[in-house]
């Protein structure tokens, strides 16, 4: 038998499948044990790749018209079960297999069931419909490429996770994952310092630090998120941050947090924030020098979106962000998050564009948002960890992005000597898996200019739209491109670059006056609630954020500006 999940309740479950056993849904979605109608009928199933006919490794859906759901094994390669729900939603679970590049098979009682099989973003996905009744059936699965980003240079990663290292090789080749970080120690009060880090049986990694599942997969193993919910063991949460590219472990509680981050750079590793409306975030952003913003975070999944009330006290009106009766819609959620990260941007707080998933802990597939590093010379680890933080990137829940701004790649800083040399030319195409119904440039935070996408199919059933256009500036500014695909029940799958700026001498990029006073009352608020709970050094850290914001209204604002809204 392969090896499976190390959680326990994961292995109880597999263990139960073994025996020919399966789990489904009571009426309101809670888990029961049932036993399959006997006798059972073997299915087994290879997936192929259309262009090599060679063995994919792959991930698999298998459920019949009941709504039970079924995970597969493997006799000769590895299969890995994994399912995750959220209590409040609880017909919304995230269930399937990573499987290696083998055949695999499962034991079923008669009925109808539906498979669906992906491998990450470039497939097409494979949904197949079949009756078991007495006999065993065998199918082989063919998966066709729409895009080989590879090919064009552009490799992915999760920078959010939350799987087992040693579990981490079988899933990251069945999501086609080129890099990932996994959280290796995990802070959730402010009384505990980080773990000793727990690599498992796969630390076997080279003089850099990796594991190296292939020539272009490669595990990042030193990794710690900063998740405080209790203040010494009283429930309160403050926030999160992750340390990634780790050399050596941390001893650090949280907060204060300045001592962290200087710690977290004497080892050269790098600062994500993975979402933008924890208390702490905007007091983290400046004292911090955060380097990267997940556009994509641990909210976003294929599954329902299940964060309709998460954070929406925080939601400034100004933002006029999408709701329903249930609180914020997907879109809601996303579009908060991009609106923040645009007027950080305007304070000057040059964050990276990433992705994030915390698969592991979430209903969530790895890699179901990632972010993609353009590397023109081919991979390594090392060229994508510094291209991830010099810009050279998008994020994407779907649709892709292979754009050149002056024929650089997005993150560049141009510094032109004459404002009449401010423009940028953007090139290149935008190609998804459904049909894109919209393409937008975003200068400064404003949707400056809406694209009608070409959708020009190609031969490998891909829909291409070309970019090409010029920005005509003459003052500072900062650019990028996002666009939306068009989706059978309304879901929002996006596509985001990094933005490249211009910094024109004597011109000054600036925040909004609206955003300016939501970020020193969100502050002021949380001060008045730790007052007593934190140290005043921990306060200070709150005290110096709105010093620094600020001084950004001193220095002046766009006061009139507004912030078009998309309709993806």
């Amino acid at each position: 038998m392969s090896r499976f999940l190390s959680f326990d309740r994961q292995l109880f479950l597999v263990s139960l499948l073994v025996l020919g056993i399966t789990v489904t849904a009571e009426e309101g979605g809670a888990s029961k044990v049932v036993a399959p109608a006997a006798p059972t009928v073997r299915l087994e199933l290879d997936v192929v790749d259309a262009a090599s006919h060679r063995p994919l490794a792959c991930r698999v859906h298998l459920r019949n018209d009941r709504g039970d759901w079924f995970h597969v094994d493997s006799a000769e390669g590895q299969a890995i079960a994994y399912r995750r729900q959220m209590p409040h939603l609880p017909s919304s679970p995230e269930v399937h297999t990573t499987v290696s590049a083998a055949s695999f098979f499962a034991e079923l009682p008669p009925g109808s069931y539906q498979l669906r099989v992906e491998r990450g973003k470039e497939y097409h996905p494979a949904h197949v419909e079949f009756q078991v009744s007495d006999e065993p059936l065998c199918q082989t699965i063919t998966l066709r490429r729409w895009i080989d980003m590879a090919d064009r240079g552009w490799y992915s990663g999760d920078t959010h996770v939350h799987r087992d290292i040693d579990e981490l090789p079988n899933v990251m080749l069945a999501e086609d994952l080129n890099v990932a970080f996994p959280i290796t120690s995990w802070v959730r009060d402010t009384a505990d310092q980080p773990s000793p880090f727990a690599l498992g049986p796969l630390n076997r990694h080279n003089a850099s630090g990796t594991i190296e599942v292939d020539a272009t997969h490669v595990i990042v193993p030193r990794n710690t998120e900063y998740e405080i919910f209790a203040v010494n063991g009283r429930p309160r949460t403050l926030g999160a941050v992750l340390i990634l590219n780790q050399t050596s472990g941390l001893d650090l509680s949280a907060p204060p947090l300045v001592p962290i981050a200087e710690q977290a750079r004497s080892q050269g590793a790098l600062l994500d924030l993975d979402k933008h409306s924890w208390p702490w975030s905007l007091m983290i952003v400046p004292t911090m020098g955060i380097d990267f913003f997940e556009l994509s975070n641990n909210h976003v999944w294929q599954t329902e979106f299940g964060f309709h009330q998460w954070t929406i006290d925080a939601v400034p009106p100004y933002m006029r962000v999408q709701r329903d009766e249930r609180g914020l819609t997907e879109w809601g959620w996303i579009d908060f998050g991009m609106q923040t990260y645009y007027e950080l941007l305007n304070c000057g707080f040059r964050m990276r564009v990433t992705a994030g998933t915390a698969s592991g802990v979430h209903p969530v597939q790895l890699g179901f948002g990632r972010v993609y590093v353009r590397l023109p010379n081919g991979f390594s680890h090392q060229d994508w960890v510094n291209g991830l933080n010099a810009g050279q990137s998008f994020v994407t829940t779907g649709p892709m992005l292979d754009l050149r701004f002056n024929d650089r790649d997005a993150g560049e800083h141009f510094q032109p000597t004459n404002p009449t040399d401010a423009s940028v030319r953007i090139q290149g195409s935008a190609i998804s898996r459904r049909p894109l119904k919209l393409i937008e440039v975003i200068v400064n935070g404003n949707v400056e200019r809406a694209i009608h996408p070409d959708n020009r199919r190609s031969d490998s059933g891909a829909y291409v739209s070309e970019i090409d256009l010029e920005l005509a500036k003459e003052h500072s500014y900062w650019a990028a491109v996002r666009c939306f695909e068009e989706h059978p029940t309304d879901r929002v799958r996006f596509a985001h670059t990094n933005p490249v700026f211009v910094d024109v001498p004597g011109s000054h990029i600036r925040p909004r006056k609206e955003a300016l006073g939501y970020f020193i009352s969100q502050l002021e608020n949380e001060i008045a609630d730790l007052e007593g709970l934190i140290d005043e050094s921990s306060i200070d850290e709150y005290r110096q954020a709105i010093k620094h914001y600020r001084e950004l209204q001193h220095f002046g604002t766009l006061e009139n500006d507004t912030t078009d809204e998309a309709t993806p």
